[in-house]
């Protein structure tokens, strides 16, 4: 059974889903680690309570940044980590982290990418008035928000949509696709040839 690591700086919804997920025997991997860069995150309450191991690393602890990924490559490496899943982690990892773990990342990004890259995605698209936003689970690559895609999911705008509730709704479908993009990767089940993703 694949081990994870779960990345998250804030509430962790995402991680809440994924914990759901594996509980109910829908997800069948070891969620072995979070790995939190914020003390104040809830996120952190969220794993305490799941039984999850939590690595609470600070920035500022490190002299730079390379010596800080040093310290998360170390306790992966430790850890026998198989596969690391980003959930609304706020720091963007240098490629020379990422070229560690080729393949081995996944992310999801509020928007239909390559619309909307960047970390006000939902705001982003919902003040440009699209009428279908969305989701992406991706592969991370050494660019930003850029990775080969593994499942996407439209949201329909309605026009009395708010940014709060298109929030709701977006959030809703990433807990729904994410935990379903690790099976399909645990599961051996993605073939990636280049910039194409195929479930087998």
């Amino acid at each position: 059974m694949k081990n994870i690591a779960v990345f998250a700086s804030g509430n962790g919804s995402n991680f809440q889903a994924i914990v759901n997920a594996v509980k109910k025997g829908k997800l069948k991997a070891n969620l072995k680690l979070l790995v939190c860069d914020n003390p104040k995150a809830y996120v952190l309450e969220r794993a305490n309570k799941a039984g999850i191991s939590v690595f609470l690393i600070e920035r500022q602890n490190y002299a730079g940044k390379k010596e800080f990924e040093d310290a998360i490559i170390g306790r992966l490496k430790a850890e026998k980590i198989g596969l690391i899943v980003l959930a609304g982690f706020m720091r963007i990892l240098s490629a020379g982290f990422v070229r560690q773990f080729k393949s081995k990342i996944l992310n999801v990004h509020p928007s239909l990418l390559p619309s909307f890259k960047g970390a006000h995605a939902i705001k982003d698209a919902f003040n440009y008035g699209v009428k279908v936003a969305g989701v992406t689970v991706h592969l991370v690559d050494e660019k930003v928000d850029h990775g080969p895609i593994i499942l996407q999911e439209p949201v329909r705008v309605s026009q009395r949509d708010t940014l709060k509730s298109l929030e709701k709704k977006i959030h809703k479908e990433e807990h729904r696709i994410y935990p379903e993009a690790i099976r399909l990767f645990v599961s051996g089940r993605l073939k990636i040839e280049g910039r194409n993703v195929r479930v087998e």
